[in-house]
């Protein structure tokens, strides 16, 4: 059932200042979103602020030009705003230090998200587990709104169902999605352009640290379990940054015969942080929750606050117990 967009109508058309945040290590889909949704409350004549409680990945800052989304700082005065709107998350371990402001804001919040892991964050929520992006939500917002994307918001969505999809190979590609792309070139997308910024304008640091990963590849349970790693002391040693790490869980899934795919990583302030992929068996949503954290049933994650030898362990026993007792 298509989700009721006219309790955010309503809020856009009331309230004049708007705050738009989106998850910690923020991917293409919550930065696409989010500089959609402001581009388009701008062009009501409202006040939008973007801040993160993370650093926007290097390959997305083409997206923001004019430096538009800050960086989340706690004494920053957020409370100045009317309306928090919250993408591509629902989760408050996602939110980072922007938590601790949510819990406090008094005012109305919105979550625009399509994921199943949900949290309650005292917020309207408009989720739809269907969509394969949060961009797609962006997109029925704004037809709800009865104004149609600018250039600029329809490359921000563009890259977020683009990137949410694999550039449209992953199950959640639907014909719909196709529809929904042509749209946004219609609109003033460039799928060349933009397909050339994400995945042709790698830094040599993230190139090295791509063959550490692919180096660490190793198979267990008769070859149809993969996992890799980076370790934290990696960064100085490529000159790579934690945010290049982003897409390369999709490399142990290129391995022939490999049903889920991991990849840990070190956290430069303690913690790993572990990437879950799967074929079609094992549902690796469910398998991020028991950890803390969700995503979808093909691709999801979690944070382990321990040692990267005693998560490998934990994950790798958890997913070996599901690959050999499917439901």
């Amino acid at each position: 059932m298509p989700l009721d967009w006219s309790p955010f109508v309503e809020l856009a058309r009331r309230h004049q200042r708007f705050l738009l945040t989106t998850h910690i290590r923020p991917d293409g889909d919550g930065l696409g979103s989010m500089l959609a949704l402001a581009d388009t409350l701008q062009a009501l004549g409202k006040e939008a602020r973007l801040t993160i409680a993370s650093v926007i990945p290097p390959r997305y800052r083409f997206l923001d030009p004019d430096g538009r989304i800050e960086r989340f700082a706690p004494d920053a005065d957020h409370r100045r705003v009317d309306v928090v709107v919250i993408l591509d998350t629902g989760t408050w371990n996602q939110l980072g230090d922007c938590g601790g402001f949510l819990r406090q804001f008094t005012g109305p919040k919105v979550v625009v998200d399509h994921h199943p892991t949900q949290d309650d964050l005292g917020a309207l929520r408009l989720v739809d587990t269907r969509a394969e992006a949060t961009g797609r939500l962006v997109f029925e917002a704004i037809t709800a709104l009865d104004l149609v994307p600018s250039p600029a918001a329809a490359r921000a969505l563009f890259v977020a169902v683009a990137m949410d999809t694999g550039w449209f190979r992953h199950s959640n590609t639907t014909p719909a999605t196709f529809a929904l792309a042509a749209e946004l070139v219609r609109h003033g997308a460039n799928p060349t352009r933009l397909y050339e910024a994400l995945f042709e304008q790698n830094s040599l640091p993230r190139m090295r640290l791509t063959g550490l990963v692919l180096e660490r590849l190793q198979l267990v349970e008769s070859g149809r379990v993969d996992y890799t790693e980076v370790r934290r002391d990696d960064y100085a040693a490529t000159g790579a940054l934690p945010q290049d790490t982003e897409d390369l869980i999709n490399y142990t899934l290129s391995v022939a015969g490999v049903e889920v795919g991991l990849f840990f990583m070190e956290q430069p302030n303690g913690g790993v942080k572990v990437s879950f992929r799967s074929r079609e068996r094992v549902d690796v949503g469910k398998l991020a929750e028991r950890f803390g954290g969700g995503g979808h049933r093909l691709a999801s994650g979690a944070v382990l606050q321990t040692s990267l030898e005693e998560a490998r362990g934990r994950v790798l026993r958890a997913v070996a117990v599901s690959l050999n007792n499917p439901p």
